[in-house]
């Protein structure tokens, strides 16, 4: 089994998983017109596909007790059900995510889902390992916290954000924000004590769990959209091309490669679950960085808003060296 012996090649794998997660979006535009729900069945699939790979390939570089098979056979009951919960969990967020987005927009959704995921992972992984040096950690999450909120406020004076942000889009980003921040503690539960699985296996019970809980959840939604979408039938899934089919399985596989990196940064005793989850979360700079730079969503927007990008990556960047530097000063 792949795992980095050096901080220097844990960092990388930090790097990757967070580069990861901030860029799986940006398989949703190109098929601008293809619901989330029908996107959503092939990123499942992307998501155990990649870590299917990463197991029989990374995770099966030598046949001790560590590798892949051998550790999905000897793995406890218990750890098994943590791995499972935890793709429910975040399963659920991420519909919740997405929803919240629709529904309130990306003002609502930022700091108060994102935000409050990092707060909350961050001090439930340092409960269950408190690896890094917790000044550094924590004020780490108060900068990138920040960068959060600046984000969003950047989004709301860009000026085509839906001005209606009611109690409901609120509610439903707070959920999300507590269940986001609640899967990884679970996948640090999955991989506790001699019974525990690899970070390769507990991958790949996530991404079973993920599938678990997406068929009743992913089919209630497309039957009744909590959001302004039209309802949607597994028939017009069917309909769909290799373009749009493609590109969820290409979505699924890049958070997927993310999520594998976290893991498995997190499993090297050098780093721990709550800087491995922190730095993961700068995401958000990433996503950031293709709207701005790529899609151009700020092009043409108002003096108030294109003036809070620069703090806004400055503080994203003060944070993510904070935590990154966590281990090195315990």
């Amino acid at each position: 089994m792949y795992e980095p012996q050096t901080y220097g090649a844990a960092l990388c794998v930090m790097i990757v998983s967070m580069l990861s997660w901030g860029s799986w979006a940006n398989t949703m535009k190109l098929v601008p017109r293809w619901p989330f729900q029908l996107y959503y069945w092939d990123y499942v699939i992307g998501v155990i596909l990649i870590s299917l790979i990463a197991g029989l390939t990374l995770g099966s570089l030598d046949s001790g007790a560590d590798s892949f098979l051998v550790n999905l056979r000897s793995a406890g009951v218990h750890q098994w059900g943590y791995a499972l919960a935890a793709g429910a969990v975040f399963n659920i967020a991420n519909l919740l995510l997405v929803a919240t987005i629709s529904i309130a927009g990306l003002a609502v959704a930022f700091p108060i889902g994102i935000g409050l995921a990092l707060v909350v992972g961050v001090i439930l992984n340092y409960i269950l390992s408190p690896t890094g040096n917790p000044l550094l950690l924590f004020g780490g999450v108060i900068l990138v916290s920040s960068a959060i909120v600046v984000d969003a406020l950047a989004f709301k004076r860009r000026g085509t954000v839906a001005s209606a942000q009611g109690s409901r889009g609120i509610w439903l980003s707070v959920a999300c924000g507590l269940l986001m921040g609640s899967f990884f503690p679970l996948v640090t539960r999955a991989a506790a004590g001699p019974a525990g699985l690899g970070p390769y296996a507990v991958a790949t019970v996530f991404g079973c769990g993920v599938l678990l809980c997406a068929i009743p959840a992913n089919f209630y939604l497309m039957r009744r959209p909590i959001t302004a979408d039209s309802p949607t039938s597994m028939r017009q899934y069917l309909e769909g091309g290799m373009r749009e089919h493609l590109s969820g399985v290409a979505g699924g596989a890049i958070w997927g490669l993310g999520a594998i990196c976290s893991f498995v940064a997190a499993h090297a005793s050098i780093v721990g679950p709550a800087t491995s989850y922190a730095m993961g979360q700068g995401a958000t700079m990433v996503s950031a960085a293709w709207g701005v730079f790529v899609w151009r969503e700020f092009a043409g927007a108002p003096d108030a808003a294109v003036r809070l990008l620069p703090p806004m990556f400055i503080l994203f960047i003060l944070g993510l060296t904070s935590v990154a530097v966590a281990p090195l000063s315990q």
